[in-house]
C-alpha cells in the first residue's frame, strides 16, 4: 500500500476512474477505530447522458458533491436504510461518480466485525455498497470529504497494482434505467464481489 491518490487521477471519465479504482484502498480513521477496505468491484456513472445517475435531471442540494471537483466522497441515503458512497470524478463543474460496490477488508477486522456483527465471514463484511461503507463507518457526516488530503477521516490511497488481464466489465446492479451499460468493473476470482441481479423495477 502506497500513498493517497491524487485529484489528478481522478479527474477524468468515471468509466475509466472505475477501473483504476479496483485494488486501490479506502481508510477511514474515525474515533472508534481504523479499518481498510481494498476495492474489488465498482460501477460508474456519469451525469446528463446517464438515466441511471443521480445527475441525469441537473444539480440539487442531494447531488452537489457530484458535480466536483473530483477525489471528493459522495455519500447518499437509500431506500430508507443504508448509505452508498461514490469517489467523484471528471472536472469540477461536470458531474460523474463511481460507486464502491464491495470489497476486502485488508487491516482492522476487529473494528469491521464489531460494525457489522451479522456478517458470516470476513468475506461477507464489504460485499455489497451498503456493507462496505457499514464496516467503513461512513454516513452523511462524510459526504463531500476529500479523499485525497492526507489529513483527511477517509482516505484512498493507490494501492497494489492490478493487471488489466484480471479486471472483468459487465453491467451494473439493480439499476432501473440503463440496465446493460457495461459499466460495472470487478476483480475476477474475488469472493467478496456481488451476485449480479439486473435491474429494472427500482433505481439507484
Amino acid at each position: 500500500m502506497t500513498g493517497p491518490i491524487t485529484r489528478a487521477e481522478l479527474a477524468i471519465d468515471p468509466v475509466e476512474a472505475a477501473r483504476r479504482l479496483i485494488g486501490c484502498v479506502l481508510e477511514s480513521d474515525l474515533p472508534d477505530g481504523v479499518v481498510r477496505v481494498r476495492l474489488t468491484e465498482v460501477e460508474a456513472y456519469r451525469g446528463g447522458d446517464d438515466p441511471a445517475s443521480h445527475c441525469y435531471r441537473g444539480r440539487t442540494a442531494r447531488n452537489e458533491v457530484m458535480f466536483g471537483p473530483a477525489g471528493h466522497l459522495y455519500v447518499y441515503f437509500v431506500y430508507g436504510m443504508h448509505f452508498c458512497a461514490n469517489v467523484v470524478a471528471l472536472t469540477d463543474g461536470v458531474p460523474g461518480a463511481v460507486l464502491l460496490r464491495a470489497g476486502e477488508v485488508v487491516s482492522g477486522v476487529d473494528v469491521a466485525t464489531r460494525r457489522r456483527p451479522s456478517a458470516r465471514s470476513t468475506t461477507e463484511l464489504a460485499k455489497g455498497p451498503a456493507r462496505l461503507t457499514g464496516v467503513l463507518g461512513l454516513d452523511r457526516r462524510h459526504n463531500g470529504v476529500d479523499l485525497t488530503d492526507p489529513d483527511s477521516p477517509v482516505r484512498l490511497l493507490t494501492g497494489d497494482p492490478v493487471s488489466p488481464t484480471d479486471i472483468r466489465v459487465g453491467p451494473r446492479i439493480g439499476v432501473a434505467v440503463a440496465m446493460d451499460v457495461p459499466w460495472r468493473f470487478w476483480l475476477s476470482g474475488s469472493p467478496t464481489v456481488s451476485t449480479y441481479r439486473r435491474g429494472g423495477k427500482r433505481a439507484r
